[in-house]
């Protein structure tokens, strides 16, 4: 895939577009070697490209697990509220793309896996209500859990909605602990479910999303890129 030079530079350095022009027209941009004063020129992600004497490395595409801290919330931008994106960014000791996204999204106070990325084909295809994704999540309740809990959890619960939940699968931890995987992800569900359960959920994690799981070696706050396999294994979904 071509883009344009002018954007290019804009992506993937700390430049405006304008000022990414300017750079370029000042001939402190080269691509492969050669100096480049068009802006409108086109290249491909395998040309190499220099501004002075750093190397501007552009990837079309930015895949990130990050292990979302309660307090943070999942969009891109947000008026009062620190967005998953701002904080990857504020500690990311390389430039990311500047059109990156929560793939999915997190309540403010839930903690765990959610995926960044640009790539919005990947999003839409593992985010269809359609594919019916698997999510898992550790959840901590005020009480007790049993089996029969465990039996509603899988044959629907009424939360409100124009239909039964689908059938979800609950393992029990230990007394108030248990991970249950939904496939869907209406408004605060899980919450919504353990409360037509008489529960009230104290604590929720996604530790799992689509056969991704979070990295167990990432605390809170941290974040990583995909591995090439993992990015291939949802390219495949």
């Amino acid at each position: 895939m071509d883009i344009r030079l002018d954007k290019y530079i804009s992506d993937f350095t700390e430049l405006t577009r304008s000022e990414a022009k300017k750079a370029i027209r000042d001939g402190r941009v080269r691509v492969n070697g050669e100096t480049a004063r068009k802006p409108n020129a086109k290249l491909s992600f395998s040309d190499s490209v220099f501004m002075g004497e750093e190397e501007v490395v552009g990837e079309r595409y930015q895949y990130i697990m990050f292990n979302k801290p309660a307090g943070v919330v999942s969009a891109t931008v947000d008026r009062d509220e620190t967005t998953v994106v701002e904080y990857v960014r504020s500690r990311s000791p390389r430039h990311l793309a500047k059109d990156l996204f929560p793939m999915g999204r997190l309540d403010k106070d839930t903690r765990g896996l959610l995926v960044l990325t640009n790539d919005g084909d990947m999003a839409h295809r593992l985010l269809s209500p359609a594919r019916h994704v698997p999510k898992k999540y550790y959840v901590v309740l005020d009480v007790e859990i049993n089996s029969t809990d465990v039996e509603q959890m899988r044959s629907g619960l009424d939360i409100g909605e124009k239909h039964l939940t689908k059938p979800a699968h609950m393992e029990i931890i230990s007394g108030n602990e248990c991970f249950l995987t939904i496939t869907e992800g209406k408004y605060h569900q899980i919450k919504r479910m353990f409360r037509c359960l008489g529960k009230t959920v104290v604590g929720l994690k996604r530790v799992e999303m689509a056969g991704l799981k979070l990295d167990e070696s990432l605390a809170e706050g941290e974040w990583r890129f995909l591995t090439e396999e993992e990015i291939e294994y949802l390219k495949t979904l």
